[in-house]
């Protein structure tokens, strides 16, 4: 038996440049929606939640038709010179950050509203800067929030199926990801290499938990020592 690793690494690349990619824009969205007081919150909060409850189908068939030739994104990227995004690992990479865009962007958000006004405002009254109660308070305060929702990033695109499917198909090297290549081995039968990966997958989930669950305790701790 060979056991191709190459969508392991592969779905580690697009887990972690996911990840990167939330993170940056993910906070300051987290940060807007923590602090705003416009009437377009609960409109931009509802979009951002939208994966929670679409099928991953259905988002990536409509992010196939907007990334596609006839799409507007495609035509633009086309335009650019890039050319088109499915099928491509940079597709992959823009599909995985919309569908786990509200499991970085909701810690976060909780994080920032845990603390409340009053660090701010204290930095305020010593004449910090907009962005230096950002950078110096809020984000030092909310980081267990960021390294959960880093966390919860990293794992929810490593599991990915229907998003990936739709958008990326299967493409040795470039879009053949970890769950796309257990449908594979599953499709052709072969049961030994799927069972490989499958465990694989389990054994990472249940670290993946476990790692949240102590994450969660170590913050409950540190809260009722402050």
């Amino acid at each position: 038996m060979t056991l191709d690793l190459q969508p392991v690494w592969l779905t580690i690349e697009l887990a972690g440049v996911t990840t990167l990619v939330l993170l940056l824009i993910g906070t300051p969205l987290a940060w807007w929606l923590s602090q705003t007081r416009s009437r377009f919150k609960q409109v931009v909060a509802t979009i951002v939640a939208l994966p929670l409850v679409l099928p991953p189908t259905v988002l990536g068939f409509y992010l196939l038709l907007l990334l596609g030739p006839a799409g507007p994104v495609g035509k633009m990227t086309t335009a650019l010179g890039i050319g088109t995004l499915p099928f491509t690992f940079s597709g992959l990479v823009v599909g995985s950050a919309i569908y786990s865009l509200p499991f970085l962007v909701q810690p976060v958000y909780n994080a920032f509203t845990a603390f409340g006004s009053r660090p701010l405002e204290v930095a305020a009254t010593l004449r910090a800067s907009p962005l230096q109660r950002f950078f110096g308070v809020a984000l030092p305060l909310a980081f267990p929030g960021l390294l959960s929702g880093a966390i919860l990033c990293f794992a929810h695109t490593v599991g990915e199926f229907g998003v990936i499917l739709m958008i990326g198909g299967s493409i040795p090297g470039e879009t053949k990801v970890l769950s796309i290549a257990i449908y594979d081995h599953v499709e052709a039968l072969e049961w030994t290499q799927a069972h490989w990966l499958a465990g694989g997958m389990v054994l990472f989930s249940f670290l993946v938990v476990l790692a949240m669950n102590l994450l969660g305790q170590r913050i409950h701790r540190l809260g009722q020592a402050q």
